[in-house]
């Protein structure tokens, strides 16, 4: 069974996660499990924003075409590179257990982002990161940032900014949490839609697969995100939308808070619900609604 990935660090950590549980559940050796890395084209092109040559699909495109025509037979994803809809033929329903939700910051010489000095520059490429520095720091500036994790450290060295952003799941997964400088609980900054969570996508008619992942599939993962998806999907929400949104299990209920910036930090709207589990999408799908009428037209439009 070949799994299709990008050849990122992470992407290969979670390929490797992925593997490892699938041969575990059938009891069969790793090597039953080819990884298959394919670029994509958010790989190929790293000199500029992400929200100038597309959307989420950037990360996905490629491994979902070489899917389609039977070169690979699943595709494992981080979950918030990927787009609400899958293309025809497709099925992304199978999730391994969360990681780590929060947001990590990465600096040299500061603790956290109040210890900033006005001007002080903050590197992210994620427009959800910004808006919401901007919103608490308005005197802060933020400058572009996309690599590695090595990447980035040496970027931090060399002066081009103060701090930077990433996944506490991802530095987990690679085994670099000691480059954490603190990490950022959901209540100051709520992460992105389906951070640190991995999904696995399939071919549709595929039984054999189906069978397969129905036996590592996580269910309370599906379950929040079934409920942050779908506010996603409401908001027609892309790698050029600031969006937050995190849902949480409380037994038999489901927490879902949502948030939605203008990409300049200028405003920020907010919503925090509760619904039984089994409603979770549309709890979704209602929030995403309720917030877009507060935000009006224009709300996500930004400026250089």
């Amino acid at each position: 069974m070949r799994l299709g990935t990008r050849g990122s660090p992470l992407a290969l950590a979670q390929a490797h996660e992925t593997r490892a549980q699938l041969a575990a559940a059938f009891d069969l050796p790793d090597e039953a499990f080819e990884i298959v890395v394919i670029k994509t084209t958010g790989d190929r092109i790293i000199d500029r924003p992400l929200k100038e040559i597309g959307g989420k699909g950037l990360f996905t495109r490629e491994i979902e075409q070489a899917m389609l025509e039977g070169s690979i037979d699943l595709a494992v994803h981080s979950m918030k590179d990927m787009p609400v809809l899958q293309p025809d033929g497709l099925l992304l329903d199978t999730y391994l257990p969360r990681e780590d939700v929060r947001d990590a910051f990465v600096a040299l010489h500061a603790g956290g982002l109040g210890d900033l000095a006005p001007g002080d520059r903050v590197g992210t490429s994620s427009l959800r990161r910004g808006a919401q520095v901007l919103v608490s720091y308005p005197h802060l500036e933020v400058v572009e940032f996309r690599g590695n994790v090595q990447t980035r450290l040496k970027k931090l060295n060399d002066g081009v900014a103060a701090c930077t952003f990433l996944a506490v799941a991802g530095l987990n997964r690679l085994g670099r949490s000691d480059v954490i400088t603190a990490a950022i609980a959901p209540e100051v900054m709520l992460p992105a839609i389906a951070q640190g969570a991995i999904g696995i996508e399939r071919r549709a008619n595929d039984s054999r697969a189906a069978e397969m992942l129905e036996a590592i599939h996580h269910t309370p993962t599906g379950q929040r995100l079934a409920a942050e998806r779908a506010f996603l999907a409401e908001l027609d929400g892309s790698c050029e939308t600031p969006i937050a949104g995190l849902a949480d299990l409380d037994g038999g209920t489901l927490r879902l808070r949502g948030e939605v910036l203008r990409p300049d930090g200028s405003e920020c709207l907010k919503d925090d619900r509760s619904a039984a589990i089994e409603d979770g999408a549309e709890l979704g799908r209602a929030m995403a609604r309720d917030l877009l009428e507060q935000a009006g037209p224009g709300f996500f439009d930004w400026r250089q």
